[in-house]
């Protein structure tokens, strides 16, 4: 039986085959999903063309999560593709230069608020505006991507923040949203060899030590296990499972030094 069969899903983040949403994506056609793409600016015309690599091609609305008009009309742009939304995925992030790469002491509030913005409480946004169109009876799976926040990561400075109100958002997203059967989950992905990841400075850090602690070894090329750990949250397998972080990283956040 297909995870995702008929169910339709709204993934935000894609931009190359090797990002972990394209692999959301594909995952989720192939267990009977419908897939709904979303990009905007510059990026709207690479995220089309990478759509129709997908084994279905997929519609690409406008969505820039931080702007409201965008926003108000997601509802509308998603009916004209499908009648209801089952589930989520949150794949967005973005932290200014100056608040990466061991600036932290020096960052000013602007770029923070930047990276608080796109990468947070974008969540709650995205998961607002889809919501008219979650079932009033069978609820939504909303999903949301991070790079574990508990603890300080060489560079990774003022995104690191951001990843932790993420992660923060989620629970209260789940919270408050548990009374309409919507479940609001994050998984906390090992490294990943993606775009996102070429923009932080020091990325080759995690690289050259990732595996090397990791008990179940980790590949930092292949976005598969982090994508099916989203599909899995997506499906019905886990109906009573809101407010948490799965790992994905072959085991490295149990591990000491």
């Amino acid at each position: 039986m297909s995870l995702l069969k008929g169910k339709n899903i709204l993934v935000t983040g894609v931009l190359t085959e090797a990002s972990i949403a394209f692999h959301i994506a594909r995952l989720a056609q192939e267990e009977g999903a419908t897939v709904i793409l979303t990009s905007f600016g510059r990026a709207m015309s690479i995220t089309q063309r990478i759509a129709g690599r997908l084994p279905t091609p997929a519609p690409v609305i406008e969505l820039d999560v931080t702007n409201e008009e965008h926003l108000a009309a997601l509802e509308s742009r998603l009916r004209e593709h499908v009648d209801r939304i089952d589930g989520v995925v949150h794949s967005i992030g973005f932290a200014p230069e100056a608040a990466l790469g061991g600036n932290f002491l020096n960052t000013e509030w602007a770029d923070v608020a930047t990276a608080v913005h796109v990468s947070a409480f974008s969540l709650k946004s995205l998961t607002m505006a889809a919501r008219p169109l979650f079932d009033s009876e069978k609820g939504a799976s909303v999903v949301g991507l991070t790079f574990d926040a508990r603890v300080a990561w060489p560079k990774y400075d003022w995104m690191g923040v951001a990843k932790a109100a993420l992660e923060s958002c989620s629970r209260y997203l789940a919270r408050d949203l548990g009374k309409e059967k919507v479940r609001v989950n994050i998984v906390a992905a090992g490294p990943i060899r993606t775009i996102a990841a070429k923009s932080i400075p020091g990325f080759e850090e995690f690289e050259n030590v990732w595996n090397a602690r990791a008990p179940l070894s980790w590949d930092t090329s292949d976005p598969v296990p982090a994508a099916r750990g989203v599909v899995a949250l997506l499906s019905d397998w886990f109906p009573k499972t809101t407010g948490e972080m799965v790992h994905v990283d072959g085991g490295v956040h149990a591990m000491g030094a």
